[in-house]
């Protein structure tokens, strides 16, 4: 199977057109939600566990980061696969769209071990790169162990949602989503503060809540597909067949960058915590609280971005790049709109916001307070390369620019003048967190001549 370029068509379609507006509805506003649903999992255990201690909050920020990165490792692997499930559909080919989720789910298992297996042996080690304290390694490292088992669960989740979103059938996932994050909110609140007879466990319980929630997230999606005899439910043969080699590897041409992409990306991240760890407790407490907070508000933009790589790879399998190009220009004037609307919410909400955290002191809600607003511009600087790189390029499978992209304006720029700003100029905390979004000046640059190029159009599937 064989990368080749598609073909331009000579009609230009409008940049809204109705088939634009019916796949925001259909596609976009169902993988909105999910993603909503998915970001608030981190915020709801935040919010809760802000009730202890500024200990606590520290090493669940901490611990939470870390799991990020492991989730997106994850989902690099599986973005391989919903590449080519998104052309399959396209091109109307239903035994390569269950072959594709089939061969998605065994690698993200597989893969799944490699972080799980880091966080149970040298899950102190990880949390002791971004702080110095005993208590937040302890803590963070019982939370690691524990809810590090979720992301065997995260791999067929992600796997059977890559599939649903190709087939236009995002809001099943969404439900599912919805039902995990009732789950947790119940074994939080059951296992955090000991209620309905149980212990109290604190942060071990939180961890404990989400595996939990995540097993029965998981047998009930099971169950739906086998009750409904979905096409989406791979069975050995589907297994057997994807191992081929002809379809083992395109997948790993394309995940394999993907995944170092997503890692790199979501490593430095890491990176930045560990960074902002050298300004003192205060401002590791604080990161902690504004990021999943940055996480909720950005899943808007997660959400349209992941969506348009469903429709944009949809019309590129189809062998329509003319309506791709101009889809995605439609979907790129959406992304900035929602993501300065969401902007100006957050902004009139920051004190509902920051008051769920009752466990800040007074100086430290001073500094949360700032880096709050640093929050509302650092997401409209966002905006574009988030849908650039995690939707519309990526759909065309213009994996490599993303790679390199990434490695380039993050580890080249971005961190090297934030850990500068820290540890060399001694900047105080909100200073450093405001220098974490100098690298998105450069990826509006280099996305938007990419965009422009076309050369990130192709098509990855086989014609006929």
């Amino acid at each position: 199977m064989s990368l080749h370029t598609a073909t331009c068509a000579t009609t230009r379609p409008s940049m809204f057109s109705s088939d634009l507006f019916k796949a925001i509805l259909t596609v976009a506003i169902p993988v909105t939600l999910q993603t909503i649903l998915f970001s608030s999992k981190g915020l709801i255990d935040l919010v809760m566990i802000g009730q202890l201690t500024e200990q606590n909050i520290a090493a669940i920020g901490v611990a939470s980061r870390a799991l990020f990165v492991a989730t997106i490792f994850l989902a690099g692997v599986t973005a391989g696969g919903a590449m080519l499930t998104a052309q399959y559909f396209g091109a109307e080919d239903q035994a390569g769209v269950t072959r594709s989720t089939a061969l998605t789910w065994l690698m993200a298992t597989l893969a799944s071990f490699i972080p799980l297996f880091a966080f149970h042996f040298y899950g102190d080690a990880i949390i002791g790169l971004s702080t110095d304290s005993k208590e937040i390694i302890v803590l963070g490292h019982q939370y690691l162990q524990i809810s590090g088992w979720s992301l065997v669960v995260v791999a067929f989740v992600g796997s059977v949602a890559a599939g649903l979103r190709a087939m236009h059938q995002a809001a099943l996932s969404t439900w599912f989503s919805a039902l995990g994050i009732a789950l947790n909110v119940l074994f939080n609140w059951v296992l955090i503060f000991g209620h309905l007879g149980f212990p109290q466990l604190g942060l071990k319980g939180a961890a404990i809540a989400t595996v939990l929630s995540s097993v029965l997230e998981v047998a009930a999606i099971y169950l739906f597909l086998r009750a409904k005899a979905h096409p989406l439910k791979f069975d050995a043969q589907a297994l057997k067949e994807a191992l081929q080699w002809r379809y083992v590897r395109p997948f790993f041409s394309l995940s394999t960058p993907t995944t170092l992409n997503f890692l790199a990306w979501s490593g430095g991240l890491f990176a930045y915590t560990a960074i902002m760890g050298q300004t003192g407790e205060a401002g590791l407490v604080v990161l902690s609280v504004i990021t999943p907070i940055e996480a909720f508000s950005l899943s808007f933009l997660t959400g349209i971005a992941n969506a348009s790589a469903v429709i944009v790879g949809n019309q590129l399998g189809a062998n329509k790049p003319e309506l791709a190009y101009a889809q995605a220009k439609g979907f790129t004037v959406v992304a900035i709109g929602v993501t300065f609307a969401v902007s100006i919410s957050l902004w009139l909400l920051q004190a509902s916001v920051l008051d769920l955290f009752t466990a800040l002191s007074a100086e430290t809600r001073q500094m949360a307070e700032q880096f709050y607003m640093i929050l509302c511009v650092g997401i409209l600087l966002r905006s574009l390369p988030t849908l650039m790189v995690v939707g519309v390029l990526r759909a065309g499978g213009d994996v490599k620019f993303c790679l390199y992209q990434d490695l380039s304006t993050q580890w080249l720029f971005g961190i090297p003048l934030a850990a500068l700003g820290a540890m060399v100029f001694g900047f105080t905390a909100p200073v450093v967190f405001a220098m974490f979004f100098l690298e998105t000046l450069f990826k509006w640059v280099a996305c938007l001549f990419r965009f422009r190029s076309r050369k990130w159009m192709n098509c990855l599937i086989k014609e006929g």
